[in-house]
């Protein structure tokens, strides 16, 4: 790895996190210290240079992909101002759709307890019937 001192700040992005690596190293060699800019060949892992190599071409392409993606946005054309106003029309939309559902199931509950007082005051009526 390169010390940090010569990395760029893109470059210092793409890689995986130290303390991940750190960690990795701490869990298979324990009792040693490895300092950040330690070759994998001096320490015997060459044989794991390749896939290593691998593993950070993986990760700075992800990266690359995920900066792309973040700036399609931005690509748009579309003003900052207006894609607010765009989600400000969708927020009070979506507040009157729930408004207007819980107005509906209210009215409903409303209903359904007027059957059941009429369905009471039938078999009340019934009942005094019933005794007459």
């Amino acid at each position: 790895m390169a010390s940090s001192g010569s990395m760029s700040v893109d470059d210092e992005e793409l890689t995986l996190p130290r303390a991940s690596i750190n960690k990795m190293i701490k869990e298979i060699l324990p009792n040693i210290r490895v300092a950040n800019e330690s070759p994998l060949d001096r320490l015997g892992f060459g044989d794991y240079r390749a896939d290593a190599e691998a593993v950070v071409r993986d990760c700075k392409a992800v990266a690359a992909k995920r900066r792309r993606q973040s700036t399609r946005l931005e690509n748009l054309g579309i003003p900052e101002e207006e894609l607010l106003r765009q989600q400000q029309e969708l927020f009070a939309k979506a507040r009157e759709e729930q408004a207007a559902a819980e107005q509906q199931q209210w009215l409903q509950l409303q209903a359904a307890a007027q059957m059941v007082s009429m369905q009471q005051s039938n078999q009340e009526d019934l009942d005094q019937e019933d005794y007459s």
